[in-house]
């Protein structure tokens, strides 16, 4: 154990000089760590080193795992389905965009084709956190490109993982192989589905059967036991440990549970993260940094050219404005977390060069040096860009980007019943399999060892048959009384075919299903399978029980998904015309209105918002009210959640202001109460002389409290009797605010210089 703790002691001393240091300088923490890594490494000749490298990267490939697994607990499958078509258009762009930026850049350099390619995997991804904190700092998280630029995120974190393991199985080939690769995407969409689907049904109601009995520490070992059974479950069927995590984290982030999950994985997850970007840096290698100076600089430049000339493209292509496109595409350039995880991945699994590892991170941390100037120069640029461009493009750009946000495309009745259709077959399919797989595998082996043949093969085809009866009953009819459905049935009698063969070929997939059943394990053929299978069939469709089960199973389902987001919905309660503005450029916002706020308990009319900062209060949500378009006499209170409508600067300028008004309100609030100690001495004419503590009025009227009695010239200090009165020479030791404190010793000066007050007592 003792190089185990000497060096995990080294790396968190070193760590933590590095992120204090990193904090006052204000710049991420992920850099600190890096820093951290490469003067604990042995490369660092001056330094003490780290002296068993294997073990820190077991720990680095545990904190993947937690780094992944609370990526997962922010995540929403649903988000990203709402979040409408811009910011996938746009993300899905700039990740092939530049991941042929990258490959090409290796190329030029006569690297290896999976160096290529890794390059380009890393390219692709920025970096959330350094974004987000830039953001922060920087005062523009209320604009509207910000939130954009987040939403993009969101959808280059989830390509992420699954650009993860498409480059796994491509190292493990080590070649292009169309077949392999569209047999690894369908695996990977077959896995999503059943965990998801799976985890979603089980996992809450098993949550919501075992509150009572959930503390944090029963919460936090349940939260971790179920991310480390699916990192075992992903690498037993070939998925990397880190794409388990992220699964078992999207599946707990629909839960009621998912915010205090994420509260206390966030430590465990701040320990290994530290350890796994510490790691990073053991990895960097001055000499081959210096070595490789020309790559490292031509990469920066793919980066800074790159994002800023294709992810503009993309957001344009999104239906963005010129303006926000280039806002947002100059945010983006650097790269991040996901750079280092590819990084490690391609180490691991031995298919990149030693030198790609420390050339990512040069390239790394000067990216994330450069982000907040780059997002400082979109707006000069696209002022400088403005006037040489044709006034034909402008127009066109103009056209395009107005027509996008408010095109509707009405629904074919044709298209939404097929897609739905889909879906079903697709979801009810994979459980399916699924259940026959686990049952043929897991059940039939135990079934042989207790019951003699044929009996065993009669019980588990009756098992497996009664296992999948209500999801191929949902398979078959499920939708069949649909609005679409009875739409396209009656308003066109040309309908009724394609119709009718739709549901004859989900019937017929259901017999396959039941056909491969019976096949496998009776080895029935000809008539009496063929009746076997029909017989089957029938008792699926016209069973009540199994149409009243089936139903059970997606209610459950479905509340479960949406819980969280109902729950969400009745303390928010967003207005319905948040998402219909008609100018741009004008969006909404919601601002908390903090504790120590100067402005609390002023009335609207009072603050003046709109002529001080031009943004307009639309809406004030209160615990669980909400007040409408509040009049100039609402009150705004701590804690309030307004939601204000303005411009991007008139929004951030109000956002300063509030953050400005609250620190400085606080600052003088804690200078002003803080507490003092201080001496006073009972004199002869001392109005607190003969006075008991609660006779004085020390504490009722001056707000202080005599916390000791020096007496009769003894050096001691005794702890105040309320029952015995101060006597002349007695030094009283007073704890209280500076004020009232001075408060007290005037009026104790000034009754011993009157003694016609003496007798007065304070209250008097």
């Amino acid at each position: 154990m003792e190089p185990l703790i000497a060096d995990l002691a080294l790396i968190l001393i070193i760590a933590g000089v590095m992120t204090l240091l990193f904090k006052k300088l204000k710049q991420p923490l992920v850099l600190g760590y890096i820093v951290a890594g490469f003067l604990a490494s042995p490369n660092m000749s001056y330094m003490p080193s780290v002296n068993d490298l294997e073990n820190v990267h077991l720990w680095s490939d545990i904190g993947v795992i937690f780094l992944l697994f609370a990526l997962g607990l922010e995540f929403s499958f649903k988000k990203i389905m709402k979040m409408g078509s811009a910011p996938i258009i746009a993300a899905c762009t700039i990740i092939v965009c530049m991941m042929g930026v990258g490959t090409f850049t290796g190329h030029l350099f006569g690297w290896s084709q999976m160096d290529c390619i890794f390059l380009g995997g890393m390219l692709a991804m920025s970096s959330t956190t350094i974004i987000f904190k830039a953001f922060d700092d920087m005062g523009l998280r209320q604009q509207r490109f910000a939130s954009l630029v987040l939403s993009v995120l969101i959808i280059e974190d989830i390509l992420a993982i699954v650009l993860m393991v498409l480059l796994s199985t491509l190292a493990v080939s080590q070649k292009f192989e169309g077949v392999q690769m569209a047999m690894s995407i369908i695996k990977l969409v077959f896995f999503l589905i059943l965990w998801f689907v799976v985890g979603i049904y089980l996992i809450p109601l098993f949550l919501r059967k075992m509150k009572p009995l959930m503390s944090n520490e029963t919460l936090l070992i349940m939260a971790l036991g179920l991310c480390f059974g699916m990192v075992v479950v992903a690498s037993s069927v070939g998925f990397s440990p880190a794409f388990g995590a992220f699964i078992m984290g999207s599946i707990l982030a629909e839960t009621m549970e998912a915010e205090q999950i994420e509260r206390l994985v966030s430590p465990v997850k701040d320990l290994f993260g530290a350890i796994f970007f510490v790691s990073v840096g053991m990895m960097v290698d001055i000499t081959l940094i210096g070595q490789y100076i020309g790559p490292i600089l031509a990469i920066i430049a793919a980066i800074m050219l790159g994002q800023t000339i294709f992810s503009t493209g993309g957001f344009l292509l999104a239906g963005q404005p010129l303006k926000t496109a280039m806002q947002c595409s100059f945010s983006l350039t650097q790269i991040g977390e996901f750079a280092f995880i590819l990084a490690t991945l391609g180490t691991s699994l031995g298919v990149t060069s030693d030198f790609l590892y420390p050339i990512v991170v040069a390239v790394s941390v000067f990216t994330t040096f450069t982000t907040p100037y780059m997002i400082r120069m979109a707006v000069p640029a696209y002022n400088a860009i403005i006037p040489h461009l044709p006034k034909a493009w402008i127009q066109l750009l103009e056209h395009y980007a107005s027509g996008a946000p408010t095109t509707m495309v009405q629904e074919n009745n044709w298209r939404t019943y097929l897609l739905t259709v889909g879906k079903l077959v697709l979801i009810y399919g994979v459980l399916c399999i699924a259940i026959m797989t686990m049952m043929f595998n897991l059940a039939d082996p135990f079934f042989m060892s207790l019951i003699p043949d044929p009996w065993d093969n009669v019980l588990l085809a009756t098992l497996t048959l009664l296992a999948l009866s209500p999801f191929l009953r949902a398979l078959m009819m499920k939708k069949n009384h649909s609005q679409e459905f009875k739409t396209l049935w009656n308003e066109n009698r040309f309908n009724r075919v394609p119709l009718v063969a739709v549901q004859l070929l989900r019937i017929l997939l259901s017999a396959v299903f039941v056909g491969y059943v019976i096949g496998h394990t009776l080895h029935w053929t000809g008539a009496l399978g063929g009746f076997v299978i029909i017989a089957a069939i029938a008792v699926m469709i016209l069973s009540r029980n199994l149409k009243q089960q089936s139903i059970r199973i997606e209610k459950t389902f479905t509340d479960n998904l949406n819980l969280r987001e109902r729950e969400a919905a009745k303390r928010s309660n967003r207005p319905q015309f948040a998402g219909h503005l008609m100018e741009r450029d004008i969006h909404l916002s919601d601002i908390i209105i903090p504790v120590g706020l100067p402005w609390a308990g002023q009335t609207l009319a009072k603050l003046n918002l709109g002529r001080r900062y031009g943004v307009h209060v639309v809406s004030v949500l209160r615990g669980s009210r909400r007040i409408n378009i509040p009049s100039g006499q609402t009150a705004i209170l701590p804690g309030d959640r307004l939601q204000v409508i303005g411009s991007d600067e008139q929004l951030s300028a109000f956002s300063q202001a509030l953050e400005q008004q609250t620190r400085q309100a606080m600052s003088e609030e804690v200078a002003k109460t803080e507490m003092k100690l201080n001496r006073i001495v009972i004199s002869f004419g001392s109005r607190f002389m003969g006075q008991t503590i609660q006779q004085s009025g020390i504490r009722q009227d001056f707000h202080c409290l005599v916390v000791g009695v020096e007496r009769d010239g003894s050096d001691s200090l005794v702890a105040p009797n309320p029952q015995v009165p101060f006597h002349v020479g007695d030094i009283l030791w007073v704890v209280g605010e500076e004020e009232d404190l001075l408060a007290l010793e005037q009026a104790n000066a000034e009754s011993a210089a009157d003694p016609h007050l003496a007798p007065l007592k304070p209250h008097q």
